[in-house]
């Protein structure tokens, strides 16, 4: 079994590809190691356009540096990262005030896999990676 953690899009998109490096949790956790990192289904068009104009004003990661609302992957596997710590405080321009921050490294993309994401950790099986065999949504 393989680890996994589901983080909503637009926010998987710039972990995998190597701009975000801390992923903001309201809890903390002891877990050090490589994951998948898994794309939630929901987001609204809505969300998407604030979050890319908030990122775009902060000069944090160009509108263009993101996919188009419809290309960005929901709803399953889009790539592996590494926590390597879970801090209350950090100079990353990605941590929020108040969170825990799951510090990343090593991320990369994967192709898609489709799989059904879950709350806080969750396990996948190896086999998932390998195609054809996916889990229905």
């Amino acid at each position: 079994m393989i680890p996994a953690l589901s983080i909503r899009q637009p926010w998987a998109w710039p972990i995998v590809h190597g701009h975000k490096n801390i992923e903001n949790r309201d809890w903390s956790t002891p877990f050090r190691d490589q994951l998948l990192v898994h794309a939630g289904l929901t987001m609204t068009r809505a969300y998407y356009d604030q979050i890319t104009e908030e990122l775009g004003n902060a000069s944090m990661l160009s509108a263009s540096g993101l996919p188009s609302y419809e290309d960005l992957p929901r709803g399953g596997l889009v790539g592996w990262t590494r926590i390597v710590d879970c801090v209350e405080h950090s100079a990353s321009k990605w941590k929020q005030e108040g969170s825990f921050g799951f510090v990343l490294r090593d991320s990369r993309p994967i192709p898609f896999v489709p799989w059904k994401g879950r709350l806080q950790f969750f396990n996948v099986p190896e086999h998932a990676l390998e195609a054809p065999c996916h889990e229905a949504r």
